[in-house]
């Protein structure tokens, strides 16, 4: 799909890979609005980008909060061609541990954010773009990327709840594709690995550099410009 002209949602965009997207298809010319919480940083980004870039205080794991959001998007723009889930948390927390077992409450948000959060999005975001008129001969009329994590497959001491969001964001990936495909809608997710994202700016250095260190070629933390490449 041609970029330029066409309307995406980003969530999660008002930082890290987010941000990097939302800088990327505004400058290949699309509209694009930010899905976050947070009021400030998306605010920013939006007035630094200008006209073609709004924000919006979407809570994505509230049907109402996306479903008044997606409404606004296509008020203002007349249509939602492209969807990037980039909203996720990620607290470390064992099964069981010192502290006692894992808490349920903090499962429970990390699996309402991440995983029931990105269905949301797509689900709502997919009944918009059903609505397009196709934008090319293939009969394209949108495209969901939901970012998942080497988590889903490697997942670290920690990250259980994490790894079990990202693994059935993979899991719903194909089915979603196959019954979105007869509306000319394709559904990716990516996969990526260690990417310097702000988390990493707050870490001890000695720990970011055995991360550095564990990486195979190049011998550093990916960039989010590049996962806004891609």
């Amino acid at each position: 799909m041609d970029i330029a002209g066409k309307t995406a949602v980003v969530t999660g965009g008002a930082s890290g890979l987010g941000r990097a997207t939302v800088e990327r298809y505004a400058a290949d010319g699309a509209n694009v609005a930010i899905f976050d919480l947070n009021d400030e940083l998306g605010e920013q980004v939006a007035k630094e980008l200008g006209d073609s870039v709004v924000y919006f205080n979407v809570d994505v794991a509230s049907e109402e909060s996306v479903q008044k959001a997606v409404d606004a998007v296509v008020e203002k723009f007349g249509a939602l061609h492209v969807v990037n889930n980039f909203a996720g948390i990620g607290p470390a927390c064992k099964t069981y541990g010192k502290k006692g077992p894992h808490p349920l409450d903090l499962y429970q948000k990390i699996v309402a954010v991440n995983q029931v959060g990105t269905f949301n999005v797509c689900r709502l975001a997919a009944e918009k773009m059903a609505a397009n008129e196709p934008v090319n001969d293939d009969g394209s009329r949108g495209v969901i990327i939901n970012t998942a994590s080497v988590a889903a497959y490697e997942g670290q001491i920690g990250q259980v709840a994490y790894s079990a969001t990202k693994g059935a964001i993979v899991g719903m990936t194909l089915p979603m594709a196959r019954e979105l495909a007869s509306y000319g809608i394709r559904v990716n997710t990516i996969v990526p690995g260690l990417i310097h994202t702000p988390l990493f700016d707050t870490i001890q250095e000695d720990y970011y550099k055995a991360l550095e260190d564990s990486t195979v070629y190049p011998k550093r933390l990916g960039k989010t410009s590049e996962i806004a490449k891609l």
